[in-house]
């Protein structure tokens, strides 16, 4: 059965790997002695890491206005090993993703900013290895999802169009932002729904 899809864009948190945001704040709090409660509200409350995903801030600029917040002087390498530490692989989806390659075209398109896209070898080997340069974080596009343009970015870049492409994520937002601009799109729930979904449409 073929595919009417050259490409799957992938979510990677949620759906690739499953991704922990206390395992992050523990360990940045170990390492650096901050509050775990204040590293909470200047990473995510504050909307910091927000502007940083949507590229409205660069990653030097944002790792010095993390480090203004919390009184310490943050740098890349603790953050890194703070943000591995909240990283765990899906093998499952990751072997669903293998197969698809065999078929079509695979990428990802990820709500981060470079910091994360920059260092996967070291954050997520398994995803680096399988994905190697077609791993795109949302702050390249000026946009996080559900913005279309972060989507349309993405697959420009990738140089596909976007009624050729299948957008997964595991939030319904994104799921509803992709299908408004254009792509279709399928939200993750498990890999054995995901598997069958696949299959019905080609790409396994």
């Amino acid at each position: 059965m073929s595919s009417r899809f050259s490409l799957v864009l992938f979510d990677m948190e949620g759906v690739l790997t499953h991704y922990d945001r206390t395992a992050r704040v523990v360990h940045l709090s170990s390492a650096t002695g901050c509050d775990a409660a204040a590293i909470r509200h200047a990473i995510w409350d504050s909307g910091l890491e927000a502007r940083a995903d949507a590229g409205e801030i660069s990653e030097d600029e944002y790792l010095r206005l993390l480090g203004d917040m919390l009184r310490y002087p943050m740098s890349r390498e603790q953050w890194l090993a703070s943000r591995r530490a909240s990283i765990t692989p899906n093998a499952q989806t990751l072997a669903l993703a293998e197969k698809v390659r065999n078929r079509c075209r695979i990428a990802i398109l990820t709500n981060n900013c470079g910091l994360v896209t920059d260092h996967l070898d070291y954050l997520n080997p398994p995803v680096a290895a399988l994905f190697k340069d077609a791993v795109h974080s949302s702050a390249t596009f000026g946009a996080t999802k559900p913005a279309a343009r972060a989507y349309l970015g993405c697959i420009e870049r990738i140089g596909v169009q976007a009624g050729e492409t299948l957008f997964i994520d595991d939030t319904e937002a994104n799921v509803q932002g992709a299908i408004n601009a254009g792509l279709a799109g399928y939200r993750f729930v498990d890999a054995e729904s995901l598997a069958r979904f696949l299959a019905q449409h080609g790409l396994l």
